[in-house]
């Protein structure tokens, strides 16, 4: 497949990150970026977001009681965890 040169302008932080992002995964920035192109246009992206946010909605009390908790300066509920086990 013949490649073409793309030129983009961004803030120097987006690119530092496209740069670091695309080092962690073994990657040249042009193909990292073809990536997120890929997915974004394919759905991808927007079914992983929505798959996040249905399972934030159904444990979101769980979550709530752990942060409650960790601001109290309680311990977790050790019982819950020992039967999730």
């Amino acid at each position: 497949m013949a490649k073409t040169q793309l030129g983009a302008r961004v803030d120097e932080d987006v690119a530092e990150l496209a740069r670091k992002r695309a080092a962690d995964l073994g990657m040249s920035v042009g193909d990292y970026l073809a990536r997120l192109v890929q997915d974004d246009a394919s759905g991808l992206r927007a079914r992983a977001v929505d798959a996040a946010a249905r399972f934030l909605a159904e444990h979101q009390a769980i979550f709530d009681e752990a942060e409650a908790e960790a601001e109290d300066g309680r311990r977790p509920d050790s019982s819950r965890g020992a039967r999730a086990a």
